[in-house]
């Protein structure tokens, strides 16, 4: 198996699937089903984590992936590329803090962390996948 030609794909559809799992958990905390958001937070969180382990393996064993993508979509994919690691770098404390605020129960401060996380990580899943397309589908 060669992680260059593997890893971007694998860690596109951790990136979709935790998106997926973003709306499910929003939707069923306005549910006020707490049980089952919290699985699919929880679940959201492994399979991140999955993914930033495929992550830094693909970008140490594998060589640079050059944006083919001329005209003005290339100012576009690097402003997205660049916004989407720099949101991912901070938003990596503040998942880890709004879980650690909800699974201890403290339920008005993981409210107040999570209005912020929430949308932050789900740009962050988005964004991941629509640089994988832009990178490994639609530019190659």
């Amino acid at each position: 198996m060669d992680p260059a030609n593997v890893l971007p794909h694998v860690n596109a559809t951790l990136n979709a699937i935790s998106g997926v799992l973003l709306v499910v958990a929003r939707v069923l905390i306005a549910q006020r089903r707490i049980a089952a958001h919290r699985r699919a937070m929880l679940a959201a969180l492994v399979v991140s984590a999955l993914f930033l382990i495929g992550y830094i393996v693909y970008h140490v064993t594998s060589p640079i992936f050059v944006f083919r993508g001329t005209g003005l979509v290339r100012p576009v994919y690097y402003a997205l590329l660049i916004s989407h690691v720099v949101l991912a770098a901070a938003a990596l404390p503040m998942i880890l803090v709004t879980a650690v605020l909800g699974l201890r129960r403290r339920d008005d401060r993981h409210r107040r962390w999570a209005r912020w996380t929430w949308p932050l990580w789900m740009y962050v899943s988005l964004s991941g996948v629509a640089v994988y397309l832009l990178l490994y589908q639609i530019y190659r």
